[in-house]
Formats: C-alpha cells, structure tokens, sequence
C-alpha cells in the first residue's frame, strides 16, 4: 500500500470541498481512487496512443534518444529528427565511434545543444566502461551527462519496467487539474509535489504505459488551452472538473520579461572565402559554427559594433561594405535583433580571442558546418548575394 500520499480524506462526486493537502496512509476509498483513475488512464491509453517511432520497441538507447530530443521540444519536430538520428547511429557503439561535429549537424535546428554534447559524452562513457549497454537501475543512469530524474525515470520505466514515475510538462499539467494541486508548475520548488502525487497514482504493474499516457493525455486531451474535458477519460475523477476551477490549473508563477539585445553579425569575405569561426563548447550553442558578430552596446552604431567584434574576436581589421539583411530570433531566455553585414578583409591572420577554432572556407562549404537556427535566417540571402558579388569583393 503506498503511503505519504497527496490525496484528501474521501474523494468522488459528492466529496466536499477542497481542503488543504494532508500527509497520510492511503485508505480504502484512495486505493479505489488510483484502482478507477489508473484502468481508465491505461484503457483510453490502448485506444488512443499514437503511433510514435520510439513506442515501436522497447530498445532502451532509442528510448533514451528519444526522450533527450522531446525535451524542450514538439513531438512533432522530433519524429524527423529522430528518425534520421538513429539512421546513422543506430546503437550506442556507433554513437561513441562518431565525430560529435557530426553529431551536431544531425541536431542542427532542434536547439538546446548541450542535450547533443551530452548524448555523445555519454555514449563514448558507456561504450568504454559499460559495453556500450545502458545502465538499468537508478544510479547508473543518473551518473551520465545530461541525465536528471524525469529522463532517468521515463527510461527506466519505459524499457525496463521499473515503477519511476515520469512528470514533464504534460504530465504536471494533468495532476495540477485532476487533484488541484496548487504548487506552481514553473517553480522548480514544485517538482517533488507532482513526483509525489505521480508515484501515488502510478501503476507499478504496467509503470511505462502508464507514464507515457499521462502525457498522451496531456498532449492531446488535456491541453494547456482549451482543455477537451467531455473527452477525458478520467473527467469523473477530475477534481477541478467536479469544482468547475479546470481554467484555473495548473498554477504558473508570472515569468519575467524575456529581454532583447541589438546585435550584429559580420561575414568576412577574403579570396573567395568566409570567415567562420567554433563558439567553445561549455557556452550556449557550444561546438557550432558562426559569423563573427556579438551585441551592440549602447550609442553604438551597428558598423561600429561590426568592426568592433571582428576586431576583438578575430583579431582582423575589415571594411564594412553593405548590410545584408536584418534579421529577428528568439531564443529561451532572450530576443535578439541583429544586422547582418558583407565585410572586405584586410591584410594579416586571424588572432582569436574566444572562438576555439576558424576556417576560411567557400560559400558551398557552408552546408557541412552545424550553425545556430539564427544563421539560418540569413544564409540563403548570403548565397543569393555571394554570386552577384563584384569580382574585386576579395
């Protein structure tokens, strides 16, 4: 019997309001609670699940993959990334074995590179101490990079069965409504009340298939707007359902303001080649090349800003010619607004100053390069351009 649960004394219909949550030892009518909520979660799950290419078997390395890749991320953006992923590196071994700038052109567009960096480091940690198996049990897993508790959990109950239960965003929204629980579901504070109440109710006979259709449910049923509440499987267990407060769960702290930054980003043209330079891998969109270019600072012209980063970062003294385009993208944390601008290169070598790497190469070499989503933006335009170039551009 599980005990410490979150549930009120009495549940159903005609329970009484909602008090405060109360630490205690399950009784018979919770037992029956988590017996209804669990079938009818389990039979929906059998009738409605999608038909996804890691629920396809029970592989623990494409489980795993795939569970890193729906972090922060659409089903459906992963399902291709996915696909092509483990077409090249259908095990652990051929992951090790593989050249991680390789590994983050496959991952380019996806973001959230670090979760790329860490698949890689892993897998070359497994396949040198472990046989290239992933671990089974709980510590195992949580030692490798980039493995918190929610991957740790969704792996270990998923291919192998183990009774962890699995709360991502989904899955907390579910809980916030069908118990009301009122811990805020953005504040990291909160993640041991809905771990918590995901272990009461969960099913330790079938733990995979009932983690995933909580977020099945979360994904198709009980949306974070306009929730499809008459077609909920668990609707007559649903509290906020039966006090009518659905629209007032889950509860979210108010987010601060995402800021913006005014940037430039500087393509160095010299002798028919671009300039391109490696960010460091411990920093944000680690490993990936760019154009040389950071933030404006205040009063400062783009130009200026342009001629200033090459300069700092490359060492290089330029000529900027023309702007090529403007460009808008959003990041997690920040917006950025950033011209782009063609340079003329001056005499002398690179010096760098922050980059870990460069390389002088032709615009059609551009394509075997992992770039940020925000080169992305103005790429096309930069080969459009390149062509039409004056031939003393050099």
């Amino acid at each position: 019997m599980l005990e410490n649960s979150f549930f009120r004394s009495g549940w159903g219909p005609d329970s009484p309001g909602c008090g405060g949550w109360e630490k205690k030892t399950m009784g018979a009518a919770d037992t029956q609670y988590c017996a209804a909520v669990r079938g009818a979660l389990l039979h929906w799950y059998g009738r409605n699940r999608r038909d996804l290419p890691w629920r396809r078997d029970k592989n623990p390395y494409r489980i795993w993959v795939s569970e890193v890749m729906l972090q922060q991320t659409r089903v459906e953006t992963a399902i291709g990334y996915y696909r092509r992923f483990i077409d090249r590196f259908p095990d652990i071994a051929t992951l090790a074995a593989a050249d991680l700038q390789e590994v983050l052109k496959l991952w380019e567009g996806l973001g959230y590179y670090s979760r790329a960096r860490n698949l890689h480091k892993s897998a070359c940690r497994l396949a040198a101490e472990n046989n290239g198996a992933l671990p089974d049990e709980w510590g195992g897993l949580k030692s490798l990079p980039g493995v918190g508790d929610y991957i740790a959990a969704a792996v270990l109950s998923i291919a192998y069965g183990r009774p962890y239960p699995a709360v991502d965003a989904n899955a907390a929204r579910v809980f916030a409504r069908l118990l009301e629980i009122a811990a805020p579901v953005n504040r990291a504070g909160s993640r041991k009340t809905f771990r918590e109440a995901a272990a009461a109710l969960l099913d330790a006979d079938a733990p995979g298939d009932f983690n995933q259709a909580v977020m099945e449910l979360g994904a198709l049923v009980c949306k974070p707007r306009q929730p499809e509440c008459r077609c909920c499987p668990l609707s007559r267990w649903c509290f906020a359902r039966m006090h009518e407060s659905v629209a007032e769960y889950p509860v979210r702290e108010k987010s601060r303001p995402v800021p913006s930054f005014q940037m430039v980003i500087g393509v160095v043209i010299k002798d028919d080649r671009l300039l391109i330079v490696q960010r460091p891998y411990e920093k944000m969109l680690g490993g990936l090349w760019e154009f040389p270019g950071g933030a404006r600072r205040p009063g400062e012209s783009a130009v200026s800003a342009c001629l200033r980063h090459i300069r700092d970062s490359a060492g290089l003294a330029v000529t900027v010619e023309t702007r090529l385009k403007r460009i808008r993208h959003a990041y997690t944390h920040f917006k950025m607004v950033a011209d782009v601008f063609l340079c003329r290169a001056g005499t002398g070598r690179v010096r760098r100053n922050g980059p870990i790497a460069h390389r002088w190469v032709g615009i059609s070499a551009l394509q075997k390069y992992p770039f940020p989503g925000s080169h992305h933006k103005f790429i096309p335009a930069l080969i459009e351009a390149y062509d039409a170039l004056p031939g003393d551009f050099e």
